[in-house]
């Protein structure tokens, strides 16, 4: 499993606004799994959650997440991201979840009257696929 940077041709893809799921570790011990908008930028992801999420329960209790990103277009290419949430903070003027919206959408958040919180994840390995291949592909040594 490579370690972090990703190269070029992964960092643009996710760039993208794809479809997304996080993984975050419940209490005893078993993933809890949701569909989520994404940013990712300088090797860091962000994400957004409502306060009420189970999953904003679970990085603040265990930190370590994984995020898995679907080709819009080509669900067998996808690319893994694990890590940690390594700053858990209020979003209180909706600045990242207006960010995370127009992002996916072209239109700022529309619940207006959510307490959101923002979570930065710090990437430490990846892995891609793409068709049942390692993706991008691996250079023969």
């Amino acid at each position: 499993m490579p370690r972090t940077p990703v190269p070029d041709v992964v960092g643009e893809f996710l760039t993208r606004p794809n479809p997304a799921v996080i993984a975050t570790l419940r209490p005893d011990g078993f993933p809890h799994t949701a569909a989520t908008w994404y940013v990712w930028e300088d090797g860091r992801v962000l994400v957004n959650m409502d306060a009420t999420r189970r999953r904003l329960e679970h990085m603040r209790r265990d930190p370590r997440v994984s995020l898995t990103v679907l080709s819009e277009d080509e669900w067998y290419r996808q690319v893994t991201l694990m890590g940690e949430a390594v700053s858990i903070e209020p979003d209180s003027d909706l600045h990242d979840i207006d960010r995370l919206s127009t992002h996916y959408s072209g239109q700022p958040f529309s619940g207006r009257h959510q307490e959101r919180w923002s979570a930065w994840v710090r990437v430490d390995r990846w892995f891609g696929w793409d068709g049942g291949a390692s993706w991008p592909p691996r250079k023969a040594t």
